[in-house]
């Protein structure tokens, strides 16, 4: 029997007693804030609603999240997805991290972003997100991006983006395999395309209501780092993760509220582009590590340090859309969150500043 046999060997032909039994993976964020962990423990399934899956805990002081002396940290189960490797009633559950008291720990932002999000007012508006998700492969080991040549560098930009071919596209089974295995977990993922540095992708969440998004955004990124685990390469978020002239990685953030949907809505994203402006200094301190290398004004961003919009204009800060400025109503879209952001932050941010703040 090989390890692939193993790996794919189907539980619920096993022993009676073991028919129950299913796998649960639980997933969270660590002290980093971006680098995701995960345990498994044997549960009695098939198991539906996260109220069902025991909280559980881990050493906290070796994932920078606690110190050695007082290290349990207690991981809050809060949303389900079907297991795209193990197959089978088995399950990825999404989780945040509290103090044995119950208390949020610093790096749980999912708590904070839930209050947001169950305030009447922002529930009343029932805002929708969907987030661009940009990422580079890199050669394992070299830190170098896949498709390139080792210690030198691809073509100009213009072939990559969404292109075709062993000469323009690299890591396209990771891709869809990726795809396949996001939409098999139950995530709402929209697309997928090649971006226009060499190596360089895109994946599409949403869009959907309230903190859904991001439960979902953060188990796609597990999904592909596992998935490109396997393939031996390395997934990177870094915002500018190749120096010169080459596009930068972001995670554009597109933002809609009942008001805009609505007719008469571009009023209110006008209005709400105007709050986010007021705030643009706050926002981008919270829209990722290493921002500054990627909004350079240059590679369709904005500067970092200045705020505008435009109609379909990729260099503002926040774009409208052709089809909302037609249709006097839909959606805007804030170039800004870099691709190591958080999404549980940056929405929960969004919604606060546009719905609740008053200037």
């Amino acid at each position: 029997m090989s390890l692939l046999d193993l790996l794919n060997l189907d539980l619920s032909e096993c022993h009676k007693t073991n028919k129950s039994k299913i796998i649960a993976e639980y997933i969270w964020i660590d002290g980093s804030g971006m680098n995701l962990r995960s345990k498994g423990r044997t549960l009695h399934g098939p198991v539906t609603n996260p109220s069902q899956i025991p909280k559980w805990n881990y050493d906290g002081s070796s994932t920078g999240q606690a110190p050695g002396e007082d290290s349990e940290v207690i991981l809050y189960p809060q949303a389900i997805y079907k297991d795209p490797f193990r197959g089978g009633n088995h399950i990825l559950v999404m989780c945040d991290a509290y103090t044995p008291a119950g208390e949020p720990i610093p790096t749980n932002k999912r708590f904070n972003a839930v209050k947001i999000f169950s305030h009447p007012e922002v529930l009343t508006e029932e805002p929708w997100f969907g987030i661009e998700q940009e990422y580079t492969l890199l050669q394992k080991n070299l830190n170098w991006s896949l498709g390139w040549p080792i210690g030198g560098y691809r073509g100009p930009q213009g072939p990559y983006y969404c292109g075709v071919g062993a000469e323009k596209a690299f890591g396209r089974d990771i891709v869809d395999s990726h795809y396949k295995a996001c939409l098999y977990a139950g995530v709402n993922i929209g697309g997928i395309n090649a971006e226009v540095m060499a190596g360089q992708w895109e994946f599409q969440v949403g869009p959907t209501v309230g903190i859904s998004p991001c439960d979902n955004l953060w188990v796609a990124r597990y999904i592909l780092v596992r998935i490109a685990e396997a393939a031996g390469v390395i997934v990177s978020f870094d915002p500018k993760p190749v120096e010169g002239d080459c596009n930068g990685t972001g995670a554009h953030t597109n933002y809609s509220t009942k008001s805009m949907r609505a007719d008469g809505g571009l009023e209110v994203i006008k209005k709400a582009i105007e709050k986010l402006g007021k705030r643009h200094k706050e926002h981008i301190a919270a829209y990722g590590v290493g921002n500054e290398r990627c909004l350079t004004g240059e590679h369709e961003t904005a500067y970092i340090n200045t705020f505008n919009f435009g109609i379909a204009d990729r260099g503002a800060s926040i774009r409208i859309g052709r089809d909302t400025q037609k249709a006097g109503k839909g959606y805007l879209e804030d170039r800004s969150p870099s691709s190591n952001m958080d999404p549980y932050v940056v929405t929960s941010m969004i919604a606060e500043t546009t719905i609740l703040w008053k200037p």
